[in-house]
């Protein structure tokens, strides 16, 4: 419960530093700062590579919950000043995973910054890859584009991300209560991304440049993934 005399925010007097906008504008950075670098793994191929993903994946998925819940526990104003590390420092453990679940498949060369964005954010904002990534039969098709494409589509998803953690943000106003759910979000979310990256890797994966004939026309839709 919140204090007597704390007043929780709402969106007409949220603090300064969190309006949305200004949030957005700075997840989306971050966004594009974070796929530019493809970590690097010391996980070898497995002969089951699916069942090293699945244990790569519990074992981030606990680290991603503990890191949110800690960062979340700050209560009031303190608490909204953290949603942004709280995201990168989640992100950090989703994008090693994703690199050591390629690893275990032995496609890490493959991974890409288009790859990237997708395996981490593609259950948040499936609409945002619609130009970017089709499925032709059991082929994914990644189109190799511009930056400023690229960037687009990161702004598409930060904008989604910042709803959601901002809608979040409120329960920091109720630390222990607003912490057990922020890290069972992200205990969830990076069972999402280990889903995605698991879907990916058993499918072909292919690239199309952007100034190839459009692909849509042809495309299935890539079905959503679900944690494992």
């Amino acid at each position: 419960m919140t204090e007597p005399n704390q007043t929780v925010p709402t969106g007409a007097n949220l603090p300064a530093v969190i309006g949305q906008d200004d949030a957005s504008n700075r997840v989306t950075r971050a966004i594009l700062d974070f796929i530019s670098h493809i970590p690097d793994s010391k996980v070898h191929s497995k002969d089951d590579p699916e069942a090293e993903a699945k244990r790569l994946a519990k074992r981030a998925a606990q680290r991603a919950a503990i890191t949110a819940g800690t960062l979340a526990l700050p209560p009031g104003p303190l608490g909204w000043l953290t949603i942004l590390p709280e995201l990168i420092s989640i992100w950090k453990i989703q994008a090693q995973l994703v690199s050591d679940i390629a690893a275990a498949y032995g496609r890490h060369a493959e991974l890409g910054r288009e790859q990237m964005l997708w395996c981490l954010f593609r259950h948040t904002s499936a609409q945002a890859f619609r130009d970017l990534v089709v499925r032709l039969g059991d082929r994914l098709i990644f189109r190799r584009v511009s930056y400023s494409v690229i960037e687009r589509v990161a702004k598409q998803i930060g904008v989604k991300v910042t709803q959601r953690a901002l809608g979040e943000g409120l329960s920091r106003w109720m630390p222990v209560i607003g912490a057990i759910g922020v890290g069972g979000y992200a205990y969830y979310d990076t069972r999402q991304v280990a889903a995605t990256t698991i879907a990916m890797l058993k499918s072909e994966i292919g690239t199309a440049e952007d100034h190839d004939t459009p692909i849509q026309a042809t495309a299935q839709e890539v079905p959503a993934t679900r944690p494992h």
